[in-house]
């Protein structure tokens, strides 16, 4: 019997990320070859992401080139959010929600068998975390401790594909670092749609979990993914007092998308601006040399050119690490969708977001700039994009690019930062571990 080949193409999240290397790690359980390209594929599975209109667009031009010939299962949250342009813009043979790498080893057989998949619904389990994975890098390992959010943000879709709140245990979380830790990975991304309210449907805690996973021995690093800013104020000091631990990373994302209350509540977000700004404050009073991320729409309906101001005034306030930029785009179902009348125009939005970026680059070459300097370990987790460079994580999470004729991964280094760049830091390196 001949053995299928099948491609599986990822968008998106480390949430959609780690999906992915479960469902990889299921196929091979079940006899399927995973092919290097789509070319080499009998089968082309796509994992998509809904969260942007761009993104949406990319999917969907991605899946219409898709060679002749070839079954095609359309699989994540793109399907529960847009499935009607899906419907008429794309061929595909199965479609299916975020679900787990077993049910789609299901779906792909039957796709092969000739059948026509539609599975839309949203899944009640969390992820499960017992699943074969085949992970992308031998140094990190995503580990995905729960699905879906208790928000019900204004301009969100993702509920819509990944629906309340379900987390994992902790004691299941902290088998699978240990499993991953024996197969040699050094640094651990726990991630959720909201790390912040993990746990509150089992009655425990982002800070227990993080408690826990620094009691696991071995030599290793876990960064903490996105804290909606008003889910972790609920539990801040126990939050802080976890992240004491070394083997987390000084790193926080704290999402705050806009710096004017007024269009916090048009959001649904339920955190003021000085609740976000006390939220900071915390953190570095604890930890001085923290990373602080954060995101901020820009062009939200309703957002005045005043408004725009207020986050611009909010950002140089904060002098965040790392700002993800993001134009509005309305997503299909969502509150925001329906609030047309309000609507910023693109161009406007579009500039905004060019001054936003502006300042958020200089303030980023600023903050890295007081790293110059700096001498410590660094875990090497990933090939730099210039032959023979590596990039590695310091404490905090600061990126440090350094050059180096042998292979690095996974190793630990001793590096003085020389050089500032408003996206990393340029190091040498003066000692091994």
């Amino acid at each position: 019997m001949e053995i299928m080949r099948v491609f599986l193409k990822t968008y998106g999240c480390p949430a959609n990320s780690a999906d992915s290397q479960a469902i990889a790690g299921c196929l091979l359980r079940a006899g399927y070859d995973l092919a290097r390209s789509e070319r080499d594929a009998d089968v082309v599975v796509f994992n998509t992401c809904a969260v942007k209109g761009p993104t949406e667009d990319r999917v969907i031009s991605d899946l219409r080139r898709v060679l002749p010939g070839k079954k095609v299962v359309v699989a994540g949250c793109l399907p529960l959010v847009s499935f009607d342009r899906l419907k008429n813009m794309v061929r595909f043979d199965g479609v299916i929600g975020p679900v787990s790498g077993s049910v789609v080893v299901d779906v792909v057989k039957r796709v092969v068998d000739g059948e026509k998949v539609e599975l839309l619904t949203t899944s009640e389990a969390a992820p499960k975390l017992e699943l074969p994975r085949v992970r992308s890098s031998s140094v990190v390992s995503i580990v995905p401790v729960a699905s879906g959010c208790l928000g019900s943000c204004a301009y969100c879709c993702v509920v819509f594909a990944r629906g309340r709140l379900r987390s994992c245990a902790v004691a299941g979380v902290a088998d699978l670092v240990r499993r991953d830790l024996a197969c040699g990975a050094r640094e651990f991304w726990v991630t959720a749609q909201d790390m912040g309210c993990y746990g509150n449907d089992l009655g425990t805690s982002l800070a227990e979990l993080l408690h826990a996973l620094s009691g696991v021995e071995g030599d290793f690093k876990v960064r903490v993914g996105m804290m909606t800013p008003n889910t972790v104020k609920n539990d801040l000091r126990n939050v802080i007092d976890a992240f004491g631990n070394k083997k987390i990373f000084k790193f926080a994302h704290l999402p705050v998308q806009s710096g004017n209350d007024k269009v916090l509540r048009l959001m649904r977000r339920f955190y003021s601006v000085g609740d976000f700004e006390e939220i900071v404050r915390s953190f570095r009073r604890a930890f001085p040399e923290i990373t602080i991320a954060t995101d901020v729409i820009c062009g939200f309906p309703g957002e005045t050119r005043e408004d725009f101001d207020d986050t611009l005034r909010l950002i140089e306030r904060i002098r965040s690490d790392v700002v993800n930029i993001s134009k509005f785009f309305a997503r299909p179902g969502t509150a925001a969708s329906k609030m047309r009348d309000d609507f910023v125009g693109f161009r406007e939005i579009k500039r905004r977001a060019t001054i936003a970026a502006q300042l958020v680059k200089k303030i980023s070459l600023e903050n890295n700039e007081r790293w110059v300097g700096w001498e410590g370990e660094i875990l090497i987790d990933e090939k730099g994009k210039v032959p023979g460079s590596w990039v590695g994580r310091n404490f905090a999470y600061r990126p440090v690019a350094v050059k180096s004729k042998e292979k690095l991964l996974g190793e630990t280094v001793k590096v003085k930062v020389v050089q500032a760049f408003p996206t990393y830091l340029a190091g040498e390196i003066f000692c091994f571990e």
